[in-house]
């Protein structure tokens, strides 16, 4: 018989990791619905025709296809691949066996949701989402094919409160899980649009902002030699060069954009629109934003049409930790147009990364029970269930060792669930009503009646 083995590029998560897993779930869940946003959650398996066509090429491969049910290859007894279907390959062949697929991300079906619910969402519709997605990529340190995202998207308004209420979110969240040194990068795709419109390449703004994007990682040179090989011109490469020296201060930047770019309406219409977020930010009173102006920021360009957003938790070797942006065509692809939304992704994987690496999940978040019950015999067995019925009804999560055995092995029990105390009840304790309540960190112990344990637990 052969061991049992992992898919590739999925995990396990054992208790110890899921109670720190949970804890940054529930952070954002508190926020997300503090904000408004309420819950939804769609299919694992959504129909390809809901999904194919929406991520560009690349992404139609990384779906996960399931072949129909039965027997795939033929329908009522008769063969459906021939020759010709095989000649015409795969995508062709694809349709005949394959009718749904695992959903690649929240987005595409938040949006289908939404067309086909319209008549009864309240617009605008705030919705938060917390869900695995799955991608046939090649696994890899820091990505999976299976993983969680938590989204949370507004849909149905324009109005640039939304953009501040995402920094805000941001702000709570990142806050309430101890991350305290963190960037949000904002930018805007009308701002991207202005610059190369003011360099002389309008409508090529993929190309550019796929190069300037690397700028962090490859330097100034390199960008300038993939432009040169994506076909931009030497006089369009100078122009770009305040891309690279643009510096300062938030207010400074705005100010040498609004020069750079003032023979751009689109351009000025990009700083006009942050400017107000920025504006709107403080009028919410908050003192350190941790907001960044970073004309380079691209993420996935042609999916967003205005504000655009990425948080890098600093001093941590680790990719952006939550992304997002404007988009004013969600539901277009499934009939409904004009719909613009704002939403953010937060990176569960990538955030518990980083809080493991800067120490920042506190010890008692791995306790899952936090007092055991000794049981020696039936007599104490019976002693013990009404105390911990009393625990329990008092919200302690407590359990009971759940057949006899000598105190050592119960003791290292208790250790190995890192469980914080425990109650010894023997025959002494039965008599006196009195337990003996040990506090297995310290190793002290003393005897209280079940009320003053309690009052100590809680």
């Amino acid at each position: 018989m052969s061991k049992p083995s992992l898919a590739r590029g999925t995990r396990d998560f054992g208790p110890s990791v899921m109670v720190k897993r949970n804890y940054i779930f529930d952070t954002i869940k508190r926020t997300f619905q503090k904000f408004g946003f309420q819950p939804i959650e769609t299919p694992t398996i959504e129909n390809l025709s809901v999904l194919m066509g929406k991520y560009g090429d690349e992404g139609d491969q990384l779906l996960f296809k399931i072949l129909n049910s039965g027997d795939f290859l033929h329908h009522k007894g008769v063969r459906i691949i021939n020759d010709e279907d095989l000649d015409k390959g795969e995508k062709h062949i694809l349709k005949k066996i394959s009718e749904k697929g695992l959903r690649y991300d929240l987005t595409v079906p938040f949006a289908r949701f939404v067309v086909m619910n319209r008549n009864d969402l309240v617009m605008p519709f705030k919705r938060y989402q917390i869900q695995p997605v799955w991608r046939a990529d090649r696994p890899q340190k820091g990505r999976y094919r299976e993983f969680y995202q938590c989204d949370a998207d507004v849909v149905g308004t324009d109005s640039l409160i939304c953009e501040a209420e995402i920094v805000l979110m941001l702000q709570e969240i990142l806050q309430n899980l101890g991350i305290k040194d963190f960037t949000i990068k904002i930018n805007n795709r009308k701002i991207l649009s202005g610059i190369a419109e003011v360099i002389g390449v309008k409508g090529s703004e993929v190309p550019l902002t796929v190069a300037i994007d690397k700028l962090d990682k490859i330097g100034k040179e390199k960008v300038e030699d993939e432009l040169r090989e994506r076909g931009f011109s030497e006089e369009s490469i100078e122009k770009l060069q305040p891309i690279f020296e643009i510096q300062g201060a938030d207010s400074q930047v705005f100010d040498k954009l609004k020069a750079w770019l003032k023979d751009s309406e689109t351009g000025l219409k990009g700083i006009e629109e942050l400017e107000k977020v920025w504006s709107l930010v403080q009028s919410f009173g908050l003192e350190n934003a941790n907001t960044q102006l970073d004309i380079t920021l691209a993420r996935g360009l042609s999916y967003y049409t205005g504000a655009i957003f990425e948080v890098k938790a600093n001093g941590v070797q680790i990719g952006s930790i939550s992304g997002g942006g404007r988009y004013d065509n969600l539901t277009g692809t499934f009939g409904m147009p004009g719909l613009s939304g704002v939403g953010i992704s937060l990176g569960v994987d990538r955030i518990f990364d980083v809080m493991e690496e800067l120490g920042l999940f506190v010890e008692n978040q791995s306790v899952t029970t936090k007092v055991l019950l000794t049981n020696f015999d039936a007599e104490a067995e019976k002693y013990s269930l009404p105390i911990l019925k009393k625990l329990r009804d008092a919200g302690i999560n407590a359990e009971i060792y759940p057949e006899s055995a000598k105190i050592k092995k119960q003791f290292d029990y208790a250790n190995r669930k890192n469980i914080p105390f425990v109650i010894v009840v023997g025959s002494e304790e039965m008599q006196s009503g009195e337990l003996t309540f040990k506090n297995m960190t310290l190793g002290e112990q003393e005897k209280l009646s079940i009320e003053q344990i309690i009052s100590r637990l809680v």
